[in-house]
């Protein structure tokens, strides 16, 4: 009896921003994996990279299960891809997603095989969305360890919340788009300032967000002072559209408050303010993500009612084993 060959996956590498047939492929791709998870392979930053033009902050490598590409109505040959970005110094992040249809099959070990032949690629540190057992091996076969947590926490029945009042002199009022976007992006740097990603927000980032389908001002909620306008802090909500059996849900996408207006309560009333705002939206169920070590905002979030649900591992290469030196 012959031996058998283990299946060999072509992987095309693209610098810069894919071509909108590959872009297809990639979208059915991480669709058919979060129909299958219940989670998202790729983060929204990603998304929007992605889709920007002429990026050059960005490799993506395709693995595909045939030699030629797929239809990009059906996309059924893309067995899985990578995606790093590559941010102007520090470190890279990349993301990986292989379609159920190929999983066990070495497509995964493939794609960071070929990237560890990328030498120009800075120190790269890895998500895994709903941290996988699979994705886990696969980070541990690489000399990669856990590095971070980032849970989902879920407010499934939504209870009857207690008052937050604003703070005296503080008024609420939504987003207005043409108005707002450099007084938010000076909020959100300073709320946000020893955050990774969310404080180095541009006004590209903000307006690409603008742009998605989902994007509704109204639900973009800014706390300012009433005498001169000075914007405090933010509650941005995101609704997240039905997608296959998974029904639509609310997001506390961010919450900030600057630094001048912390201590007076103001976090836990925006928070509170942007839940209602999804309840009245129709929403029955409502989502966030947090770090695990920000223990402020879980004891918060779990006064509020919300429940840990599932969670994102952050991978970064493990330091040798053995004594280090001094």
């Amino acid at each position: 009896m012959s031996e058998q060959t283990a299946p060999v996956w072509p992987v095309m590498t693209i610098k810069g921003s894919p071509d909108p047939e590959v872009l297809a492929d990639l979208r059915a791709l991480a669709d058919a994996a979060e129909e299958s998870d219940g989670n998202p392979p790729l983060s929204e930053q990603t998304w929007v990279t992605l889709r920007a033009t002429a990026e050059d902050n960005l490799l993506v490598l395709a693995s595909y299960a045939a030699e030629e590409h797929s239809d990009p109505a059906t996309a059924t040959s893309l067995a899985g891809a990578a995606v790093v970005l590559l941010p102007r110094g520090g470190e890279g992040v990349l993301e990986l997603v292989v379609h159920p249809a190929y999983r066990n099959q070495g497509v995964g070990t493939g794609l960071v095989q070929e990237l560890r032949r990328h030498t120009e690629l800075p120190e790269l540190r890895a998500w895994s969305h709903g941290g996988h057992e699979a994705a886990a091996r696969l980070a541990a076969r690489f000399g990669f360890a856990p590095v971070r947590e980032l849970w989902r926490m879920r407010l499934a029945h939504v209870p009857r919340l207690a008052e937050a009042a604003l703070p005296e002199g503080v008024q609420l009022r939504s987003f207005v788009p043409g108005q707002d976007e450099q007084a938010w992006l000076r909020a959100n740097a300073a709320a946000f300032a020893h955050h990774p990603e969310q404080g180095a927000m541009t006004l590209a980032d903000l307006q690409a967000r603008m742009a998605e389908p989902w994007f509704d001002p109204a639900g973009f909620l800014l706390a300012v002072r009433e005498d001169d306008g000075e914007l405090l802090g933010f509650h941005w909500t995101k609704i997240h559209p039905r997608t296959g059996t998974h029904p639509s849900i609310g997001e506390v996408y961010v919450v900030g408050v600057t630094p001048q207006a912390q201590g007076l309560g103001l976090g836990k009333a925006l928070t509170v303010a942007g839940i209602r705002y999804l309840q009245a939206a129709g929403q029955s169920a409502i989502m966030l993500y947090v770090d695990a070590d920000n223990e402020p905002a879980v004891a918060l979030y779990r006064k509020l009612g919300f429940t840990r649900w599932d969670t994102d591992v952050m991978y970064a290469p493990a330091p040798p084993a053995g004594p280090q030196p001094r």
